[in-house]
């Protein structure tokens, strides 16, 4: 699977370099279910995130920088540097929109990945967190480029034989208290009392202290801020916790951001470490999942050598660009035989040039989000529609005006220039031969029917799910919890706990102890 490592040429030393001997190390860090809007540096009033910004005041902050809508897409995307239409992830939950699950391309291991690029340079490899993609031990993660690991393990991740106790809300093998790990292809054995975003801060310094004579590479996958929000460990008061919450979930994240940094520091190694850290996707019921600017607008901080201090950016960037950036910064040398769709973000982080790029790019499925420094487009999933938006100089969504129906010759110019980048792009579709789910299950576009689909009934079945899935929305916050969905089970047999958390973790196809009204629609629309 990595023949084409063969081919790959250790390449002059990087231009962030300079004469250096020994190239940066390189910690990649990505925040679960974590939108821009979120943390101080970028104007949030109410949660406290000073380590971050503090790295932002010592590096630079990107005020636009678009990741995937949702998880498995990103993570593809980051580890490759390609968009969809080159790695075959365009989605997650639905199958028409990502490789058959039985093709090469739908292994990781298969693909091209980071921690390729870095060990073709030398660098040593380790991925700590959430993985969530393919792979089976005792090849798991390692095949994808990796000398170790730490994973939060689902069940099927477990070594055969294995069946690890901590379970989360819906009965999920826990990634917080009671974590379930795996250590290098062995089960790691955990206490009620162990938790786990500790153990993963741990680990990534312990391999950085091992690893301090030569360069490392740490592809840091957080399992914060993802739901269930779970008390945290109090940082002031050992053996006392944090209240439940998102709040506390993510000033507990950033309080682990500054023990990182701290670590570095004991060890010699924070002048010489190259630290990224960026979100997945939008914020859970706030974003996640829709194809719009709130669903792929993360935090992008970057702090380390040759990077300026205290520059906040109005470079456009999305993960495409970290790949090439990697290169940059390392002075491996990309493989000529396959596509990289990003551009290096080195320019900007030194001060060479104020922008790098003129347009960023964001997908789930068939729907697309497309962004340049003034105007923004939407495009709905299943051709629900399309917004086109005049930004002006706003950047984090206020302000913006909908110009969707204007007429006005600046903005017809400005969106022909943006359907010639979406004309030169693969128009996503799903694979041959299968059927999306939102078009199974009906459109709501009133005259839009995608895929040569008729008209049919599934519009009414569609109008009757969205009026129960609003009913037992108890608190209407977009999502439906457990507690909801037990409250709200339909007979008395269905309020059997054990039915009822089966039913919800079938539904709850993203994993994220919630059930959106998507989630619900899909679910119902395959029982009508």
């Amino acid at each position: 699977m990595r023949l084409f490592l063969l081919a790959l040429h250790l390449a002059m030393p990087s231009v962030f370099l300079h004469g250096a001997v020994q190239p940066p190390n390189v910690i990649l860090i990505l925040a679960d279910d974590l939108g821009a809007k979120e943390l101080s540096c970028y104007g949030n009033t109410k949660h406290k995130t000073p380590n971050l910004d503090r790295m932002a005041s010592e590096g630079v902050r990107f005020e636009t920088f678009y990741a995937m809508p949702l998880c498995t897409p990103t993570r593809v995307c980051l580890m490759t540097g390609q968009y969809g239409f080159h790695n075959g992830f365009l989605g997650m939950q639905d199958p028409a929109f990502k490789p058959p699950g039985n093709s090469l391309r739908a292994d990781i291991g298969n693909h091209f990945t980071h921690a390729d690029l870095m060990k073709s340079k030398g660098y040593a490899t380790a991925q700590v967190g959430k993985w969530q993609l393919s792979g089976k031990l005792p090849t798991l993660v390692r095949d994808a480029g990796f000398d170790e690991y730490l994973m939060w393990a689902y069940d099927h991740n477990l070594p055969e034989g294995v069946k690890h106790p901590g379970k989360e809300n819906g009965g999920k093998a826990s990634r917080f208290w009671h974590p379930s790990l795996i250590r290098n292809g062995e089960y790691l054995p955990t206490t009620p009392d162990d938790y786990g975003p500790n153990m993963f801060n741990d680990f990534v310094l312990d391999f950085a202290k091992r690893n301090k004579t030569k360069p490392f590479f740490v592809y840091y996958t957080s399992v914060l801020t993802h739901g269930p929000h779970l008390e945290t460990p109090d940082p002031n008061n050992p053996g006392q916790r944090w209240p439940a919450g998102f709040k506390s979930n993510l000033e507990y994240l950033d309080h682990l951001m500054g023990q990182l940094f701290a670590g570095l520091k004991v060890e010699g190694l924070d002048e010489n470490t190259l630290v990224i850290f960026v979100g997945d996707n939008g914020t859970g019921s706030d974003g996640k999942g829709t194809t719009t600017e709130l669903g792929a607008r993360v935090p992008c901080i970057i702090r380390g050598p040759r990077v300026q201090h205290g520059v906040v950016s109005r470079a456009l960037g999305d993960l495409t660009d970290i790949m090439v950036t990697l290169a940059d910064v390392s002075g491996a040398e990309l493989p000529k035989d396959i596509p990289f769709d990003g551009h290096s973000l080195g320019p900007v982080l030194r001060g060479e040039k104020e922008f790098h790029r003129d347009w960023i790019y964001s997908h789930l499925d068939d729907g697309r989000v497309l962004r340049n420094s003034r105007w923004l487009i939407e495009i709905a999933k299943a051709g629900k529609g399309e917004r086109f938006f005049d930004c002006g100089e706003s950047r984090d969504g206020s302000g913006y005006t909908d110009v969707t129906n204007s007429t006005d010759p600046e903005v017809v110019n400005a969106r022909k220039r943006f359907a010639d980048i979406l004309a030169s792009m693969p128009e996503p579709k799903p694979n041959p031969g299968m059927t999306p789910r939102s078009v199974a299950q009906g459109s709501d576009a009133k005259n839009d029917q995608p895929y040569g689909q008729k008209p049919g009934g599934k519009k009414s079945v569609q109008k009757q799910t969205s009026s129960r899935f609003q009913t037992r929305d108890q608190n209407h916050d977009g999502v439906i919890d457990q507690a909801e969905f037990l409250a709200t089970a339909a007979t008395a047999a269905a309020k059997n706990k054990d039915s009822v958390e089966t039913r919800f973790r079938k539904m709850d196809a993203n994993n994220n102890d919630k059930i959106s009204e998507e989630e619900f629609e899909m679910m119902t629309a395959t029982e009508n």
